[in-house]
This record gives structure tokens, sequence and C-alpha cells, in this order.
């Protein structure tokens, strides 16, 4: 009870008191019951019904012993002073009823107010939140009501949709539909209204927005429903799928290269395994037919026969990420500069050729010989996208990549060297794009060109640790990038390493332990090294490789093994098995191909690499490299 009340209580007490006595002195029977009533007119005033009740009951034994105490009162039988009495005391109780009512309205009244504040404390709460959520939620959330009219936007729905909200609020939602889902979108909604039919409410479906400028991108849709005072209101979250969809088709494209570049790589492997049987014959033969003749001619261009079908294999290689690398420590910039004058003599006048090399230095691992057939393959496809002439820029830049670029998962970060192939001819189409890597896939006329230019590019730097990213706008032209790992200084040192000299290209007295699984190729190097004058011992696979070693022990000088056999050893593994049982032996490498990870594990003896199909001058030169180094 405040203060005030209190005063208000004692006053109406002590007014009471002296109506009493007005009425025990005096004999004003009319006006005395007046007093009373005016006294407890007080009670509107007083806020506790309980202070009222009592003042009521405090001014009834009041009025009661002024009744019976007055000095001067007629006779208390006497039917007005009764009648007067009980009017007095009636009206009394009234005034106190109303005041207590009166003040129960008053309380009940700032009751509602207090709720009413509080509510609107609640909903002002609530809006703040509401606020929050929509600008800071990644997610584009957007607010509608059953009749389909937007009532909030937030912040991730206007960079969504390129929208502002005050270009939205207040208008139907379908304007963010493409069509045919803007004319039905109405339809849909009046339906679920009259049979409660659901389509994406309560459900979430992946379909299709349009942003400001007209264009579509798809997107994840899953819609709330709450329905107050009658109304329906619908909250839909909308997440952008454009990234993770380009994730997915990155992903199946990769498979897809995956699984062509397997199968491929297998078909050029036993490809080349025929190919050496058939160079190694057709030298052979040569030997006894000679150089002049109609013979010698037809020797001459099956060998060059053998040898197209070995470059084209080697392309095939080299897309599947299974050619054998000679990998070393390249300044890009420089490669760059001598490759420039290859370019614009191979590419003709109709062709300027633009070379933009940064001041840092570009230094990566990498084979220098397939840098150069891919930069000219580039080169090619772009002059032929450029059949009036045209511009070729050609840039080399270092790359720290902190994160997927463009969300693409073949991208690992790290640092490495770009080279940018840009040409301002025709372009591709998305279509093509897609295809562009694919072996045998090819715009060209029949005739024009084999399909193998951008796959071999493809292989080369997949196998070289990197990533090749095509953008092309069609009548504006192509670039394409090639990411290639950076070299680091211990990298550097061990490239400096690899490689050794050449002397005589003839046998000084060693032993070969020739292990090759295909008896039509380990027959034609027998042959051919019998023919340089070394001494030779031959396996079919791994386990017989070693148990000759361990009859001959220190008789063999050198191991000249294919990579991939059966037995359980590959040629890397007979390498450290065979070097256990003779250290120090030499040891060359051959294949038609070589699995990514053997590559990786033979990376120390890189240079004693033969790739098949050889000719016998190359075996011979190989051969005395490794055998002197």
């Amino acid at each position: 009870m405040t203060f005030e009340q209190k005063r208000l209580l004692a006053l109406a007490f002590l007014l009471e008191l002296g109506a009493l006595a007005i009425d025990v002195l005096l004999a004003a029977e009319y006006t005395v019951g007046v007093l009373y009533v005016a006294v407890m007119a007080l009670g509107f005033w007083i806020s506790d019904r309980r202070h009222i009740l009592g003042l009521a009951v405090v001014g009834s034994v009041f009025l009661t012993l002024g009744y019976v105490s007055s000095t001067d009162s007629p006779n208390m039988t006497d039917i007005h002073y009764v009648t007067n009495r009980g009017l007095a005391f009636a009206v009394f109780w009234l005034v106190a009823l109303f005041a207590m009512r009166h003040q129960a309205s008053l309380a009940e009244l700032r009751r509602n107010e207090s709720a009413l504040k509080e509510n609107q404390r609640v909903t002002e709460l609530n809006q703040a939140k509401m606020r929050s959520i929509l600008e800071t939620a990644p997610e584009a959330i957007i607010t509608i009501d059953q009749r389909g009219i937007v009532d909030s936007f937030s912040a991730a729905a206007e960079k969504l949709f390129g929208y502002d909200s005050s270009e939205v609020v207040g208008r139907n939602v379908k304007m963010l539909m493409p069509s045919p889902h803007e004319e039905r979108h109405d339809q849909y909604l009046n339906r679920y209204l009259t049979t409660g039919e659901r389509r994406i409410i309560g459900i979430g479906r992946v379909v299709e927005g349009k942003r400001k400028d007209g264009s579509t991108f798809p997107m994840e849709l899953a819609v709330g429903e709450v329905v107050s005072g009658g109304e329906r209101t619908f909250t839909g979250f909308i997440r952008d799928l454009t990234s993770r969809q380009r994730m997915e088709q990155e992903l199946r494209q990769s498979q897809k290269m995956e699984a062509i570049g397997q199968l491929t790589g297998g078909i050029a492997h036993d490809f080349n395994n025929l190919l050496t049987v058939i160079i190694g014959n057709l030298e052979m033969l040569e030997l006894r037919v000679g150089t002049e003749g109609r013979p010698a001619t037809w020797l001459r261009e099956a060998y060059e026969t053998a040898q197209l079908g070995a470059e084209l294999t080697g392309r095939l290689l080299a897309f599947a990420r299974r050619q054998p690398l000679q990998p070393r420590v390249v300044d890009l910039g420089a490669l760059l500069s001598q490759v420039s004058d290859l370019l614009r003599r191979t590419l003709g006048e109709s062709v300027e050729v633009r070379t933009v090399i940064g001041k840092t230095t570009h230094r990566s691992l990498v084979d220098p010989n397939q840098l150069e057939n891919a930069l000219l393959n580039l080169g090619i496809n772009a002059r032929d996208a450029m059949p009036g002439g045209g511009t070729l820029t050609i840039e080399v830049s270092n790359a720290d990549i902190a994160d997927h670029i463009d969300m693409n998962p073949d991208l690992r970060p790290g640092r490495y060297v770009m080279i940018a192939v840009t040409d301002d001819g025709v372009g591709m189409s998305p279509d093509v794009q897609e295809r562009a890597f694919e072996p045998f896939f090819t715009t060209k006329p029949v005739g024009s060109g084999t399909g193998l230019g951008l796959s071999m590019v493809y292989g080369f730097v997949k196998q070289s640790g990197g990533h090749v990213q095509i953008y092309s706008e069609l009548g504006k032209g192509t670039t394409i990038r090639m990411y290639l790992p950076r070299a680091t200084d211990a990298e550097a040192e061990q490239s400096d390493a690899l490689g050794g000299g050449a002397g005589a290209f003839r046998a000084q007295g060693e032993t070969v332990l020739v292990v090759e699984d295909d008896p039509r190729v380990r027959q034609v190097t027998v042959t051919r090294l019998t023919g340089l004058g070394y001494s030779v011992v031959e396996a079919e696979n791994g386990p017989r490789a070693l148990e000759l070693l361990t009859q001959r022990g220190d008789g063999v000088d050198l191991l000249f093994t294919d990579m991939v056999m059966p037995g359980g050893l590959s040629g890397s593994d007979l390498a450290q098995e065979a070097r256990k049982q003779v250290p120090g032996l030499k040891v060359l490498f051959t294949s038609g191909y070589a699995q990514p990870e053997v590559v990786r594990r033979g990376l120390a003896e890189s240079a004693n690499w033969l790739n098949k199909p050889y000719t016998g001058a190359v075996l011979a030169r190989k051969l005395r490299e490794v055998l002197d180094a």
C-alpha cells in the first residue's frame, strides 16, 4: 500500500468518526445518512478492495451506533426514522459495492494494460529476433501469407535473387519463379488450401528460382506452415544448389574421365607391347635386307607406321596418366620464352603470340618435353579456333590456392605455377566444354584432328599433380589454365642429381638380367641385347628373377625389368629385393605404362626409364647411360 493510499484510508476513517459524532450529537436523521454515504464514496479512490470492505464495515458499525446512541433521536420504533436509517444503510452499502466493483474493474484494466505491455515487449523482442535471423541466416528465408503475398525477405534472399526486400515485400512470391511455375503457383496454393494436397509444404523439393536479371538457378526449397487466428503463414527456407551441382558434375566428369583413362591406358599398354615386337623385328629384318631396293622401302614404311602408332599410344597414355614421366625442376618462364618461337613458326603469321611472364621465379617439377607438347597442342587448338587469325596469349604466374577454387574438388590447396593459354576465337559451348578432355572427341572436320590433343594435356597435368580448367564463352574465346605444383628446394636438388652421361653404345663385358612376362617382347629384347654383345639371362617374372640372382650372385651387372608383371612382384618391388641380394645393382625400368603409384615409388630412379616401344639404338644408348653412371 502506498503512502497516499494510507493517508486516504485514514482520512476516510476520521470522516466516519466525524459523521458518528454528528449522528450522536445532532438529531439530523436525513443528513447523517448522506454524510456516511459521502464518506463511503472515498472508496472509489481506494485501490484495495479489502480496505474498502473494512471501511464499509466500520461505517456500518458507526451508522448503527449513531442510531442507538443519539440523545435527541425520536422513538426508535418510529417507522419514518427506521425507514430513513434503512435507506441510508442500503445506499451506504450500495456505494461500497460500487466502489469495490470499480476498483476491481480498475485492477482488471491495470492487469490488461500490464499484459498488453508484456505482449508488446515480447512481440518487439520476437520481431527483433526475426530481424536478426533474416539479416544473418546463411540460407535465404521468405515468408508469405495464404494469398502468396511476401511478408518478409531475408538478407540472404536479397543476395540470392538480386532484389532489395522493398521490391519484393507486398508482391506475389511467384515473381521469383520461372515459367511455367510462375503461372501455376496461385493454382497450387489454392488447391492446397482447398484440399490439403501437399507438394512442397512439409516435404521439400529441388526446384528452380528466378533472379532479378531473369537467370535461373537450382535450389532446395523447404516450406513450413503456421496457422494463427485462422490465417496461414508459410515460411520458405531456400538453399542455393548451384555450387553443389557444379561439384557433383565435376565429380561425375572426373569419374568418367578416370574410367575412360583406365580403358585407354590398358589398351595402349597392350598395344605398346605389340609395337615393341613389331619394331624390334623390323629393325632386325632391316639388317638382313639392307637399305636399298623395294623391300627396304617397304620396311621403312612399316617402321614409320609403327612409330606413328607409338606416338598415338603415347598420347593415350598421357591422357590416362600412365605415361612414365621424366620430371625435373624447370623454370617455366624460361621454357615459355623458348617455346614461344616454336609456336610462332608453327601457328603462322595470322596468329599473334603474346607471352606474359611475371618477375618472380616460376619453377615446377615437370617433364619439360611433355609440357612443350602440351603448349604446342593448346596453341594448335587455339589457331584452329581462330580461322581468320587472332591473338594467342600465354601467361605464367605463381598461384597460391588457399581453398578449392570455384568449389572444384580436384584442385587441392597449395602453391602452384599457373599457365593460362587464351585465344579470342569462336569459343566453346557448355556441352563441348564438358567433353573437351575426352579422347577422340573433336569438333574439327573429319581428317583434321585426332581428338587427343586436349586429352593428352589433361593426362599430363593430372599425372604431374596439377589441375586443368577451361573457361570459354561462345564468340569471345577460350582460356585454359594449367595449375602445376611449384617445386621445392629439395625437389630441385633431387632433380639436379638425376641423369647420367653416355659412353660407347655396345657392351663392355656386362651381363643383363631381362625380366619380361610377354614372351614375344622378351625374345626380341634378348635378341637385341645379344646383338649388342651383352650376356643375357632371362626370367618371365619377379620370383624367377630372384632365383637366378641367388644362383649367379654378383655375375649380373644390370637388371632390365618390366614394371607391371604377374607373380606378385612389380618391377619396383623386384628392384628393391634384387638390391638387397646384390648391393649396387644397376636397374633399368621399362613399361608400356606405369601405374601412378608405381611411378611415385620409382621417382628416385626416374632417369632410368625406357618407354615402350623403343628402338634398338635408344636401347643401346640407355643401357650405356645406366651402366656408366
